[in-house]
């Protein structure tokens, strides 16, 4: 039985959104905040907090001039830093398609690498069983990929779920109107980027604190489910493949996309899918170890979801500053859930 969370407390509302509130849950008796319209629904409340919360606290309004001096007092590798280059790169990829002051070059990358492979794999999905009603957008960092997918499909709800807390804010902002972000220039050098955006289906659209592995939805309901690079930046790889799978209806599908870019401050190396054991059948292949994943005749697959579509190579260029991009060569792949 899944108990819904309850609105215990509101501390600001707008006509048309609950700014600030704590969330209740009867059965567990947690509570979760909701703060500047973003609901945080995470196991670990206090330890997302302790990492990411003062995300939540900072001013994008400062003046330039103070925000340069407060980068270059905290310095280079610090959290103020590492968070800037999240929201640059993540911003710009997202929104600099829509800034009139962006200027690009034909020998660098081009805005809108993840639209891109949403569309292609939107493409390689082919039309849908039934009409889709419900999304859910995992690692939806600064959340134009999530206004994508309720633009492509005109009459579903979209939940964008991150625990990024500084790009979901920038994505519910985008969602009212307004982008606003530190365009990395080089070094501790950024340049505040504030436009007027309108969206489609930016009103279908929503965004939560939540754990991929660990998702605040009832089981079995969306119809399409979307994890864009999501898979090597996560503890667990194949508890998120199973959590898809969980919150996927039979019949739905799942969007994947890794460059199977393995990092052990993200994901412990014996969690890693390929990138190791090149002793091992798979040779450390990444594609090789994931479809065993999916859909070998090992035990250790995961019965529930089949492979109908993939893709190897599709290029995605992310920039990181003026100076400096990195190519990624992509793995795309469209995931079933089997009917019971």
């Amino acid at each position: 039985m899944v108990a819904p969370l309850v609105l215990a407390h509101i501390g600001e509302r707008t006509d048309t959104e609950i700014e600030s509130a704590i969330l209740h849950c009867p059965d567990c008796q947690h509570e979760y905040p909701v703060i500047a319209g973003i609901p945080i629904i995470v196991p670990d409340l206090a330890k997302l907090l302790s990492e990411r919360g003062i995300e939540l606290m900072l001013r994008d309004e400062l003046d330039p001039a103070l925000e340069s001096l407060l980068g270059d007092s905290i310095g280079a590798d610090s959290w103020f830093d590492m968070m800037r280059q999240f929201q640059s790169t993540y911003g710009w990829d997202g929104y600099a398609d829509l800034d009139p002051a962006e200027v690009t070059t034909e020998d660098g990358p081009a805005p809108g690498a993840a639209r891109r492979c949403v569309a292609r794999l939107l493409d390689m999905a082919g039309p849908p069983d039934r009409p889709v009603s419900r999304i859910l957008d995992l690692g939806c960092a600064a959340g134009r990929t999530s206004f994508a997918l309720a633009q492509a499909h005109p009459q579903a709800l979209v939940l964008g779920a991150d625990i990024h807390l500084a790009l979901l804010l920038l994505a519910h902002r985008a969602g009212r109107g307004e982008v606003s972000y530190p365009r990395r220039r080089i070094g501790v050098v950024y340049d505040r980027r504030r436009f007027a955006v309108a969206l489609d289906g930016a009103e279908r659209a929503d965004f939560w604190a939540c754990d991929a592995n660990c998702l605040a939805v009832p089981a079995g309901e969306a119809d399409l489910c979307v994890a864009l690079n999501l898979l090597d930046c996560v503890t667990d790889p194949r508890a998120l493949l199973e959590s898809l799978a969980r919150a996927v209806r039979p019949g739905g599908r799942i969007l994947l996309a890794t460059p199977y870019d393995w990092s052990t401050r993200a994901t412990p190396i014996n969690a890693w899918l390929g990138g190791h054991s090149q002793r091992a059948g798979h040779g450390g292949s990444g594609e090789a170890f994931l479809r065993a994943l999916l859909s070998g005749p090992s035990g250790h697959a995961i019965p529930e979801l089949g492979i109908i579509a993939e893709q190897e190579g599709f290029a995605w260029h992310t920039r990181l500053h003026d100076r400096s991009a990195v190519q990624y060569r992509t793995h795309l792949l469209v995931l079933e859930r089997r009917p019971h």
